[in-house]
């Protein structure tokens, strides 16, 4: 099995939401996440429920959750790259249709141009 490149989505600012968000969540909380994100470069397709689910529209959720906190990272499949769209705090048991409908849009913009949409700044 090949691993899975992780790209994480950036806005027209050059802004990447995923991370921003990431850096105000508690440390450990980020810790849940990175795992995932490493499952996800691992595993790629094969990464399942509890884990990972797929939403519709093409856009998947990774899941990590902490003290009863459910974090949620969305992601879609361009190829042999997992981009990370969006992410948020989800106390009901599914991902609101709005997150949802951002990550799709996301997803196009990332679609129409992959390069300009890819963040490449650090991640820490």
């Amino acid at each position: 099995m090949r691993k899975i490149k992780v790209v994480f989505y950036q806005d027209e600012k050059g802004m990447c939401p995923v991370l921003t968000w990431l850096r105000t969540i508690p440390p450990k909380a980020q810790d849940k996440c990175r795992v995932k994100i490493e499952r996800l470069a691992e595993l790629g397709h094969e990464l399942r429920r509890p884990e990972a689910d797929l939403l519709g529209g093409k856009i998947y959720e990774l899941r990590a959750s902490l003290s009863g906190v459910q974090y949620r990272l969305l992601y879609f499949f361009h190829g042999s790259t997992a981009a990370v769209l969006a992410s948020g705090i989800i106390k009901e048991d599914q991902v609101p249709p709005t997150e949802i409908n951002r990550a799709i849009e996301r997803k196009r913009k990332f679609e129409l141009n992959p390069i300009k949409h890819t963040y490449e700044g650090s991640t820490q």
